[in-house]
């Protein structure tokens, strides 16, 4: 071997060797500085409310400050460039959910990092219940009357969005594609204005949070035709589950996780991982999770991450048969 040949070998061997030692160092000493938990959405939002929830618990179960920074813009880009960009060594992690690991790559052509691999998976977190509604101008009153009606009406019935390429969006149109459904999209600016037109009968359907569509269905001001998730909630014990009616359906994208930047030490992980682990099996935590209609995730930072890549294939698919743009 040529001399230049053994230099690039011991290049390529120190550069492991400095590698293993900083991930070792951090993972003796990131306890010992603050933490910055990353929320990409504005105080007062539902990820803002889950991630001062855990931020809250983590500080007192790592016995170390930790301190939400909330970064809002470009429906988590920002948050997510930052967060990518950042020292693996867990004194930066991030709530991320499906909207981020799963859609962004594929709804944006010019997303400056790679959503799966620049980003080290920590823990998941809680998924999101979702319910079908039907406004009540609609006539729609149960699940078999929408398939009815959707079928006997190509193209009549409407449904309401947070917006284009937005979770509410990306599920109504997969029910339709799946069920050979025809269904308007009407998109709006945010979750609410969305549901009171569903309220109103300005349209007719949507796929949407529970906790934001709760208070319209307790009052009876829309009709409740499918909830999201494995078991039915305490509240909604009436209403049957899409995995259920549509058992052929992909579960409905709404969980969050936490994420750290790529290449962070295997004992960071694992003690942050042990961390949101206890957070998630506290009972005064899982009540408050609830109560806001959110369902801890049991599992790993290697089943998250399955799950991220699994659901990137999923909707990646059902945004390029729509060529959906947000660029």
């Amino acid at each position: 071997m040529n001399n230049s040949g053994i230099q690039r070998r011991t290049l390529v061997k120190f550069a492991a060797v400095a590698s293993m030692g900083a991930n070792h160092a951090f993972g003796q000493d990131f306890l010992s500085r603050p933490i910055r938990l990353m929320i990409p959405q504005g105080p007062g939002s539902g990820a803002d409310a889950t991630g001062r929830q855990l931020a809250e618990f983590l500080s007192k179960y790592l016995n170390t400050s930790v301190v939400v920074d909330n970064k809002p813009g470009a429906n988590g880009i920002l948050a997510s460039s930052i967060v990518a960009k950042e020292r693996p060594d867990g004194n930066t992690v991030f709530l991320t959910s499906v909207s981020l690991a799963s859609f962004n790559q594929h709804l944006y052509k010019k997303v400056p990092y790679d959503a799966i691999n620049d980003f080290t998976f920590i823990s998941p977190v809680a998924d999101a219940s979702f319910m079908v509604i039907a406004s009540k101008k609609s006539g729609i009153k149960n699940w078999s009357d929408f398939l009815k009606k959707a079928k006997s009406e190509p193209g009549k019935l409407t449904f309401a969005s947070a917006g284009l390429g937005n979770s509410t969006h990306l599920y109504m149109e997969k029910i339709a594609k799946d069920l050979k459904l025809d269904l308007r999209h009407i998109p709006y600016k945010g979750s609410g204005p969305a549901l009171m037109s569903v309220v109103s009968g300005e349209t007719d359907l949507m796929c949407v949070t529970t906790v934001t569509a709760l208070p319209q269905f307790e009052a009876r001001t829309v009709t409740a035709l499918a909830q999201s998730g494995d078991k039915r909630a305490s509240r909604m014990a009436d209403i049957p589950l899409i995995k259920d009616l549509a058992p052929e359906m992909p579960a409905l994208p709404g969980w969050y996780a936490l994420v750290g930047p790529a290449g962070m030490s295997p004992d960071v992980v694992k003690k942050l991982s042990g961390a949101v682990t206890a957070f998630l099996e506290d009972e005064q935590n899982k009540k408050k999770l609830n109560e806001q209609f959110l369902f801890p995730i049991p599992g790993s930072s290697e089943q998250i991450k399955a799950r991220a890549i699994q659901e990137s294939k999923i909707w990646g698919e059902l945004i390029k048969s729509l060529n959906i743009n947000l660029d």
